[in-house]
């Protein structure tokens, strides 16, 4: 376990408490994303307080914190929500102590949002503005519900053509689970990876080939990484170094591609909303539900969240999820 006792008020060093926060964060399993967030808002934290031990504070010193992001930067509830979260972590996980002011701190109300739906005819038009690997990989966000990193970090071994489905490994909350491979990506997907084969075949030739593999798996099994099974199904298009093995490793394509591109594919489009990659999940159970009013009043407010628990509620046939339609 990590000693938490180093970093004390007397010997304020503001990057051993960061060390410290990053590595209380991984024992725990959070997501990078989670990690990045975390640190960033601690990190403003201190340097507002005037990079004072987050012992020496108190109260007040964490409400003109939080008071600045409202009035000054109009955060909204979600990123104070966020904010507040971060430093909670910092004192009650990180540093080991129950501050009693912290119980007394006002949250954020958490306002229920409802999510960007697109028409058929808009993700028909935003598809056929994609092209390339962006489009296979919106394909599988509108046809499979993959999330944005759930689609980037798809390994080849999770893609089962015979049973036509799709494992997504360790997805949001870090849980496991299938969903349906629609049949219009069949084809393209296949003759995608007949490519990524030849790009691995010719790094495994040149004395490379590695991926990165979840948890221990790369001490448990030393020839995993350049195994086919692990490889990528959308590698980034250069290698990187890493230093702790010396290894050339290919990491998959970056979300931000796929940002982007649907980003410019939407103004090409001409959708004037407000859309991005994850809107294209969410029509998923819109479209489901187009035929099944009854699950309306089984919504409520929260969006795509409850669209999703009435489906498996009323366990409507995930058949209907298999067929994209074909602009």
């Amino acid at each position: 376990m990590t000693d938490k006792h180093y970093v004390t008020p007397s010997q304020p060093t503001p990057g051993a408490l960061l060390a410290l926060v990053h590595a209380t964060l991984r024992e725990r399993h959070y997501s990078r994303l989670a990690e990045r967030a975390y640190v960033s808002w601690i990190r403003r934290f201190l340097i507002h307080s005037g990079r004072r031990h987050p012992l020496d504070l108190d109260a007040a010193d964490l409400r003109s914190f939080l008071d600045s992001l409202v009035h000054e930067r109009n955060a909204s509830e979600s990123t104070h929500h966020q904010a507040l979260c971060a430093i909670v972590f910092l004192y009650r996980r990180v540093l080991d102590k129950q501050m009693p002011w912290l119980d007394d701190l006002a949250r954020p109300k958490r306002l229920a949002h409802l999510p960007v739906v697109l028409s058929r005819e808009e993700v028909r038009r935003l598809l056929d503005a994609l092209d390339g690997t962006p489009r296979l990989m919106a394909l599988l966000l509108y046809g499979a519900g993959l999330r944005l990193l759930e689609c980037a970090e798809l390994r080849v071994k999770d893609v089962d053509f015979e049973l036509s489905q799709i494992t997504i490994r360790r997805g949001k909350g870090k849980k496991d689970r299938v969903t349906l491979l629609p049949t219009a990506v069949r084809t393209p997907l296949q003759a995608h990876l007949r490519e990524v084969q030849k790009q691995h075949e010719h790094d495994i030739e040149t004395g490379t080939g590695f991926v990165e593999l979840p948890d221990g798996l790369a001490a448990k099994y030393p020839n995993a990484a350049r195994e086919w099974a692990w490889q990528w199904v959308f590698p980034a298009t250069r290698h990187y170094l890493h230093p702790a093995t010396g290894q050339l490793r290919r990491h998959h394509l970056h979300e931000t591609v796929l940002q982007r591109a649907v980003k410019t594919a939407l103004r090409v489009a001409g959708i004037a909303k407000p859309a991005s990659c994850h809107s294209l999940r969410h029509y998923v159970p819109f479209r489901t539900m187009s035929g099944n009013t009854s699950l309306l009043p089984r919504c409520g407010r929260n969006g795509g969240r409850n669209l999703w628990k009435a489906l498996r509620v009323t366990r409507h046939s995930f058949r209907e999820l298999q067929v994209v339609e074909e602009g």
